[in-house]
């Protein structure tokens, strides 16, 4: 009888559980370097979304065809293949994004979080399966992004812009009354702010997670 597979875990094993992010602390190098606005952190989770989809799917596809002694060349082939093609049309279609992204468009290909779901999920398991472990895998990345994103941008300027990426001519901007709270560090648009903001947020969330822990925990003693 054949196990039958559990989609819903499977993807909020990526978007929650084992947040690639906030969890697994895996490809932080874009977190600390492109998410200094809300638009570079949406961009670079669309590229990911689609690079880490297409390649689960080839890689669950040939997984039977490839030899064990050469599967991770040939992952990083395939990988390096689908961000080629992604970095040609974002440069195509958005160049400004495609130019605020920058290097790291490219370095999506030794990314941890590409190459280790490869490995890990897609070479084990059925195309379905994977698609679903790409997608949830991809938008816990960008959740986690986004939150850093979000409060980076705000703190640093007091305000939120949204562009399009296909017409910089459009844009939407938030602004907080500076009036009201005046509350700009311009030291969150750096490096290093990215880092302390990143620390605070998985401190955050670890803290919510063992209240939520303890919680069950004594409703289950209470039983």
């Amino acid at each position: 009888m054949k196990e039958k597979v559990n989609y819903k875990n499977i993807f909020k094993d990526g978007l929650i559980t084992s947040n690639p992010v906030l969890v697994s602390l895996l490809g932080l190098c874009p977190v600390l370097a492109i998410t200094t606005s809300i638009d570079n952190a949406i961009g670079m989770t669309f590229a990911v979304l689609l690079v880490l989809v297409l390649s689960n799917i080839t890689i669950s596809a040939i997984r039977k065809l490839v030899p064990d002694e050469i599967r991770i060349p040939i992952f990083i082939i395939v990988i390096a293949t689908f961000v080629s093609c992604i970095e040609l049309l974002m440069n195509a279609f958005t160049p400004t994004l495609y130019e605020s992204l920058g290097l790291f468009i490219p370095l999506i290909t030794v990314n941890c979080l590409i190459l280790g779901r490869a490995e890990a999920f897609a070479s084990k398991n059925k195309v379905l399966p994977s698609i679903v472990d790409g997608v949830g895998m991809a938008l816990g990345y960008g959740l986690a992004l986004f939150i850093v994103a979000f409060f980076r941008e705000i703190i640093a300027t007091q305000s939120l812009t949204i562009s399009n990426p296909f017409n910089t001519a459009q844009y939407i901007t938030f602004a907080l009354n500076k009036d009201v709270i005046n509350l700009s560090i311009s030291f969150f648009a750096t490096p290093a702010g990215a880092f302390i903001m990143l620390a605070i947020v998985i401190a955050v969330i670890s803290a919510i997670q063992g209240a939520v822990s303890k919680r069950k925990a004594l409703k289950k003693g209470d039983k």
